[in-house]
């Protein structure tokens, strides 16, 4: 690991990991677009950036949790608009995206600093923290096995000269690193360190990899809970604001991010969500978890099992996880008020049909969906030529059967609809079959259908599974 991180290093030293402000100069960027707040309301979607880590954004057991996802959320659920998240660490990246407009917010845990504000505008702050610096406790290390020479804790920001502290590239701690330089009349050897979160840096200084690195205080004090050998009570800065960026040239964005920040910040509901990420105890072992997306990889016990079943169908496994998880939660030995049973809730018919001798061994059970997956898609791929689109009608048709999808599919067309479009088209009218103007019309064969849950069934999973893509390779 030590060789690893020399490497690092060293390619950093050539990089731009040496610029100063921790951001490109305003005059790399090309010309700020201009979208606001009407125009993303009349296309009905806010496209967020933020990062991938165990406390903002990640999936724990199936679950899209974190603390700017449950923030991202609530907002948009304010406004009635779709969440669209696109992931990514780098914050230089994000502000190329949201200058062109690939983006509207980039929504992480943005210190506030002058040089960052000359290329965007920051909202009200969502949250408040001290910069701090990560180090090992000294009755902790091992003197006889690390390679660096024992070191006292460091106490006072004065014992920081000659050190080495190893950043994130991009993140505010340069900055401060470098006032904070000039404050002692020292010299601080600091190294950005590409495409590695304050987390992970963390890590390796509890693992003895690297002596230094700098967190933002809430963020430090979660990592304690699972790294027990670091010492984070040294500040190297005063309280600073904690908020999100849009660009320039979208103030009525602005305004309204503002107010509902300001608003939220006083509801049970915000509380309640800084609580669960960075101070509840109880939480750390969502972090520490090998069902944690950013810790583990994987979602459940079972992604062996479902990679391998879908070796010979042209199914992405993140998608049938998904659908795994609304049907069961992964939980194997679940059994529905319906007779449903097992991780992809087999009916007796369908168990007996596809061969599925114990529906409650995960292999078993998993191969029997899959299979009846494929006889769907099979059935619907010679009336819908695009896969992408026809998971869709899969999907619903493994919830409800397939009669009733080709019931709304008959509907759409009779009313102008594309019967092989799902969006805004077939699913309006799987949602209302239960209306008797519909479920009543001669050319419906399957009569009623309380279609409101296969409509969200549909969305969840799809949405899920946007999550899942964004999240696991």
């Amino acid at each position: 690991m030590r060789f690893l991180i020399a490497v690092i290093v060293l390619l950093c030293s050539l990089s731009s990991c040496s610029t100063p402000s921790g951001t490109k100069s305003e005059e790399v960027y090309e010309e700020e677009v201009s979208i606001d707040f009407d125009e993303i309301k009349k296309r009905g979607k806010l496209v967020v950036v933020t990062d991938y880590n165990s406390i903002n954004y990640f999936i724990y057991k199936g679950t899209p949790m974190g603390y700017q996802l449950e923030l991202l959320n609530a907002f948009c659920d304010n406004l009635d608009l779709e969440l669209e998240l696109i992931v990514d660490n780098d914050f230089e990246n994000n502000l190329g995206d949201l200058r062109r407009g690939d983006v509207d917010l980039i929504a992480k845990n943005l210190t506030v600093t002058n040089d960052r504000s000359r290329l965007v505008t920051f909202t009200e702050p969502h949250a408040y923290a001290r910069q701090v610096l990560i180090q090992r406790n000294d009755a902790l290390i091992d003197k006889a096995n690390s390679d660096s020479p024992f070191k006292e804790t460091i106490t006072n920001q004065l014992n920081l000269a000659g050190k080495t502290i190893y950043i994130p590239k991009g993140s505010a701690y340069k900055s401060r690193l470098n006032h904070l330089s000039d404050e002692i009349g020292d010299s601080i050897n600091v190294v950005e360190i590409a495409h590695y979160e304050a987390e992970q840096l963390i890590g390796l200084v509890s693992e003895g990899e690297i002596d230094y690195t700098i967190a933002d205080e809430n963020v430090a004090k979660v990592n304690t809970n699972y790294y027990s050998n670091i010492n984070i009570d040294m500040a190297i800065s005063f309280p600073q604001k904690i908020a999100w960026a849009v660009r320039k040239s979208s103030p009525d964005l602005l305004s309204v991010l503002n107010n509902w920040i300001v608003r939220f910040k006083e509801t049970r509901r915000y509380r309640y969500i800084y609580k669960k990420y960075f101070i509840n105890r109880r939480s750390s072992h969502i972090v520490d978890n090998s069902f944690n997306s950013f810790k583990g990889g994987s979602f459940s016990r079972f992604d062996d099992i479902i990679k391998n079943e879908v070796n010979d169908f042209d199914w992405d496994w993140r998608l049938v996880a998904s659908l795994i998880y609304q049907e069961s939660r992964f939980e194997p030995e679940i059994e529905s008020w319906a007779g449903a049973k097992g991780l992809m809730q087999l009916m007796p018919a369908t168990a007996e049909r596809f061969k599925v001798d114990d529906v409650y061994s995960p292999g078993e059970n998993i191969r029997g969906g899959v299979e009846l997956l494929k006889w769907l898609d099979k059935r619907m791929a010679i009336r819908i030529q695009d896969p992408v689109e026809r998971q869709k009608f899969v999907l619903a048709s493994y919830n409800v059967g397939i009669g009733h999808v080709l019931d709304a599919m008959r509907l759409a067309e009779k009313y102008k609809k594309n019967p092989k479009l799902w969006t805004d088209n077939v699913d309006f009218y799987l949602l209302n079959k239960s209306n008797p103007k519909y479920f009543k019309d001669p050319i419906v064969q399957f009569g009623y259908c309380r279609g409101a849950e296969p409509y969200m069934y549909v969305k969840e999973i799809i949405e899920r599974y946007e999550h899942y893509k964004n999240l696991v390779d």
